[in-house]
């Protein structure tokens, strides 16, 4: 077993106490901690190094672009991008997806061509793509699930052909928590001549990326989610597809030159930056790598596959609770999902607030997923490195409190 819990002192929202209780957060697959060192980064940067970044020739603005560009190149070497040039900041996972769909697939996809994703994808994978092929012509299919949670390899082959040219997948479940082949798939896809588009928002945070060893062509994830701020995040896409790209937003900083009919663009990775950037939310992105890279990415696994196995094995033993997705921990990051007897998960939810303990409940941006497991939303209870056993323990006379209550037998 890894324990991580010496970290929690590092976190100082976990030291509260909500509605007379000990906090316990199990919201981290929504949004994570920060911890004091990604708080004191932007503090400092407002403090000592607020300027505009790239435009300025004093010494404070280029102090201020040594941070920002210091940021991508910790992004960069946290996936095993080439370059920082690979690093393209965003607004987040959604907007980084939005980008490749607008920027390359608006360009390159036809009618009749084929966009695969998976029956577990987030909306921020999927709506784009609904977007993209109302103005192409092109059209989406699904690979489903097997009955214990993950992607039916062996309908892959049926899916794939020459008409797919984009094929868009998690990397980790925000729902069931499943751990996605995506190397396999990125394999199977570039064997067609499709590009691989990773939803990695939960990955990242929960797992060792390396985008080489994955093969695949663009890579999202979003700050917030491993323990950086909120309103950034990053694309990785090789270097050869972001230079063919066309930016999908336009204005300052992108440009390298400005005519009265026409302009040109920067080289990437700025072409795709329009405007001033978040330069304070960067800034914190890169102390979140630098905290993570400092616990070490399979630490932070073992942690949560330790928290996870255990939080299977006590909801185990709670009467009329179903849990969605794979029984091995293998196969399944910190995302829980579960409905107990007939209470809705929002009464869950409140229920369990009122006992100090935070979880989600909803559809969690996964409808169509939710559709398939015949079920209107569930409960989620989401692990991260600053959780602990004990506060595993702390579900279990919650949903006991929820059953008395709704007089479940």
């Amino acid at each position: 077993m890894s324990d991580l819990s010496r970290l929690r002192a590092d976190f100082p929202l976990l030291q509260q106490e909500m509605n007379g209780r000990p906090l316990v957060y199990l919201d981290s697959a929504a949004t994570t901690q920060k911890p004091t060192a990604v708080l004191d980064a932007m503090d400092a940067y407002y403090r000592r190094y607020n300027a505009n970044v790239h435009r300025g020739a004093y010494t404070l603005a280029q102090e201020a672009t040594e941070l920002y560009e210091g940021s991508r190149a910790k992004v960069a070497a946290f996936v095993g991008a080439a370059s920082p040039r690979e690093i393209v900041f965003t607004r987040g996972t959604t907007s980084a997806i939005n980008t490749v769909a607008f920027g390359w697939g608006m360009y390159h996809l036809r009618p009749g061509d084929r966009i695969l994703l998976t029956d577990l994808e987030h909306h921020a994978n999927v709506v784009p793509w609904q977007l993209l092929c109302r103005h192409t012509g092109a059209h989406l299919d699904y690979l489903p699930l097997t009955p214990d949670y993950r992607v039916d390899l062996e309908r892959l082959a049926d899916r794939l052909d020459e008409r797919v040219k984009v094929v868009g997948i998690s990397g980790m479940s925000n729902v069931l928590g499943t751990i996605l082949p995506v190397a396999r798939v990125a394999a199977a896809a570039r064997a067609v001549g499709a590009i691989t588009v990773v939803d990695a928002a939960q990955m990242a945070p929960h797992l060792p990326v390396d985008v080489a060893a994955l093969g695949v062509d663009f890579l999202a994830c979003s700050a917030h989610k491993m323990l950086g701020p909120t309103g950034i995040g990053a694309l990785w896409g090789r270097l050869e597809l972001l230079e063919a790209m066309e930016p999908a937003e336009g204005g300052g900083e992108m440009i390298r030159d400005v005519g009265r009919d026409e302009s040109t663009w920067a080289p990437a990775p700025h072409r795709f930056e329009a405007g001033t950037p978040p330069i304070a939310e960067a800034v914190g992105f890169g102390a979140a790598v630098d905290y993570l890279s400092a616990v070490g990415m399979d630490e932070v696994r073992r942690h949560e596959a330790d928290l996870t196995g255990y939080a299977l094995e006590r909801l185990s033993e709670v009467p009329g609770l179903v849990v969605y997705g794979p029984p091995e921990v293998e196969h399944r990051g910190g995302a829980v999902s579960f409905t107990l007897a007939d209470i809705h998960p929002h009464d869950l939810a409140t229920i369990l607030d009122q006992q100090g303990i935070a979880i989600r409940a909803g559809h969690h941006c996964a409808q169509p997923l939710h559709r398939l497991l015949g079920v209107p939303a569930t409960a989620r209870a989401s692990f991260y490195l600053y959780n602990t056993r004990r506060e595993v323990d702390a579900l279990l006379p919650a949903l006991a409190e929820a059953r008395r209550l709704f007089g479940v037998a």
